[in-house]
């Protein structure tokens, strides 16, 4: 580099929901530090904050003690604070996860378990109280989450950038990060608008995270995976016939991150469905006609996807087919809606999650953190991340503190 740098106290990497709310997490620690938002895309949650099912969950779902578990249930109350501060859209509407067959069973005993741990409040039902709190919904027994809610994290990121802004920050759009440096003072970053110098450095640039992290150096325990989720809306007869006022989810497998097609009312009245959960062939993929030869040839080359394969490759299938087919998409929210239709469903945008995956084939379930000297990476940040934002920022925030008194 031959720069004439800008120097900033911290430079940010991505303008998620993460990244949005690590900056302003720093410029509340210390006002007057000069914090940069630099963010690829044209507008801020352009990718995963932005394309999502907008579900503020509760915690049921998580390992007890895990990153996740923890701030989950802090994000959640830290979020509800700002969504009611900030006058922006949010409901505690409730959810159901629904066992529709006796071999599920088990598993939902295991997640009241784990409810229990994580100091969530879950209610079991019968069959008949779950039609009574439900009338079109289906199953044999249920777990009633009652601190579930909604809202759209899309304007949670539009704000926090006008919020970011107001204190003195920047949010730099349009802005591609080509190179990174780490000295012995400061990284010094290179751009598509410029270069910059930075004290430190925050990468929370979910689908390229690994990619960041590797420009310093650091060698990520896992990489990034794409997994497409596929999203539907009901008509407003389905919709009108469903009448659901609550979350509806089926019982997930403990063994695969994904928490199965559920139905999720909107804080716009709409009622969405989804997502399965498909290989994606780019990290910006967000249909099948979206096809990246280096992020494909970084899937196939990465050990842990042929290992991934050989042991999910049934689940794998079934979610491929569920894609290519609407019928099957249908049939499989029928399980929980009984009488959903293809003729039922209206194409929604889809997401990509950002997947973090081991070489041995694991798929990371726990929240991802790594650091150098002068920069801290998240490096696995799925569901719930955007429930847990503030949490997360909150620990990014004080490593980031850490690094700067040493």
């Amino acid at each position: 580099m031959n720069p004439d740098p800008a120097a900033v106290d911290t430079a940010v990497v991505g303008g998620g929901i993460l990244g949005l709310a690590t900056a302003w997490r720093l410029l509340s620690d210390r006002p007057g530090s000069r914090v940069v938002v630099l963010e690829k895309e044209k507008a801020v949650a352009h990718h995963q904050s932005g394309r999502n099912s907008n579900v503020l969950h509760a915690g049921v779902y998580y390992r007890p003690g895990s990153l996740k578990a923890r701030t989950c249930r802090e994000g959640k109350r830290r979020m509800e604070e700002f969504l009611a501060a900030e006058g922006l859209p949010w409901r505690r509407c409730g959810k159901l996860i629904v066992a529709t067959a006796p071999e599920e069973l088990p598993r939902l005993a295991e997640l009241e378990r784990r409810a229990a741990a994580n100091g969530v409040e879950v209610r079991p039902l019968g069959a008949e109280e779950l039609r009574e709190r439900e009338p079109a919904a289906a199953g044999i027994r249920a777990l009633e989450v009652p601190e579930s809610g909604i809202t759209d994290y899309g304007a949670v990121c539009r704000r926090l950038a006008q919020r970011i802004a107001a204190a003195g920050g920047e949010v730099r759009l349009g802005v591609r990060v080509r190179r990174i440096e780490e000295r012995r003072g400061a990284v010094r970053i290179a751009t598509t608008a410029g270069d910059l110098e930075a004290r430190l450095l925050v990468n929370c640039a979910g689908l390229h995270s690994d990619r960041v992290a590797a420009r310093v150096g650091l060698r990520p325990a896992a990489r990034i995976v794409p997994f497409r989720g596929e999203f539907f809306e009901l008509t407003p007869a389905a919709r009108a016939r469903a009448g659901l006022e609550r979350l509806l989810y089926p019982v997930p497998d403990p063994a695969f991150p994904f928490l199965g097609v559920h139905l999720t009312p909107t804080v716009t009245g709409g009622l969405h469905c989804g997502p399965n959960a498909v290989p994606a062939l780019a990290r910006e993929g967000y249909s099948w006609a979206r096809v990246s030869p280096v992020d494909l040839a970084g899937t196939l080359t990465w050990p842990g996807t042929w290992r991934l394969a050989r042991r999910f490759w049934r689940t794998g299938w079934g979610e491929v087919r569920r894609s290519l087919s609407r019928r099957a998409f249908a049939r499989a929210l029928a399980r929980l809606l009984p009488g959903t239709t293809a003729a039922d469903l209206v194409p929604a945008p889809a997401g990509v999650r950002a997947q973090a995956l081991g070489r041995d084939g694991a798929l990371i379930d726990d929240f991802l953190i790594q650091s150098t000297a002068r920069t801290v990476h998240v490096l696995n940040a799925p569901s719930p991340a955007a429930t847990a934002a503030f949490a997360i920022a909150a620990r990014v925030a004080a490593a980031v503190a850490e690094r700067r008194a040493g």
